[in-house]
């Protein structure tokens, strides 16, 4: 199963409608949807505005594959529960965002081959038919490593 999420705060329907599309002509693979309050309305998906936060888990946990905006929540939870994500960052050249982070974010994670990134609806098209292809990448443990906080302390002492 697929699990589509777009977060809590902005809709998404250019990734949304790219995945009920792709959907469409896939009909025996199974994709659910969390998509906000976006205008459209996705008609070979299933899909609710919002989930709570024991649905939201449940289904990421049960999920085969996420697909994803670049959301730090959403890309940390994928590398938590070693599930293989997918995102497509909200451009703010179209409206999707204030900024362009989501994109410096996922250039950054693909560099460092933490995650899968399509940069428009073509190229996520594509990985989705490649999907028995994506394996789950290195995961990360539920807090922060040693290293890091360490680090974080000498930060702090010095300032």
């Amino acid at each position: 199963m697929i699990f589509v999420t777009v977060g809590t705060e902005l809709p998404f329907d250019r990734l949304v409608m790219a995945v009920d599309q792709w959907a469409g002509q896939h009909p025996g693979v199974e994709v659910f949807a969390q998509i906000g309050e976006g205008a459209s309305s996705p008609r070979n998906i299933q899909y609710s505005p919002f989930l709570s936060a024991t649905e939201f888990t449940r289904r990421f946990q049960e999920a085969d594959t996420i697909i994803a905006h670049a959301g730090m929540g959403s890309i940390l939870s994928a590398l938590r529960y070693e599930k293989p994500i997918i995102v497509m960052p909200r451009k703010a050249s179209l409206g999707e965002q204030r900024n362009e982070h989501q994109l410096a974010t996922a250039r950054r994670l693909l560099k460092l081959g933490k995650i899968s990134v399509s940069f428009d609806e073509t190229e996520l098209a594509q990985q989705l038919d490649l999907l028995d292809a994506l394996v789950p990448k290195e995961g990360i443990g539920p807090f922060a490593s040693s290293e890091l906080i360490t680090g974080l302390q000498n930060f702090i002492e010095r300032v």
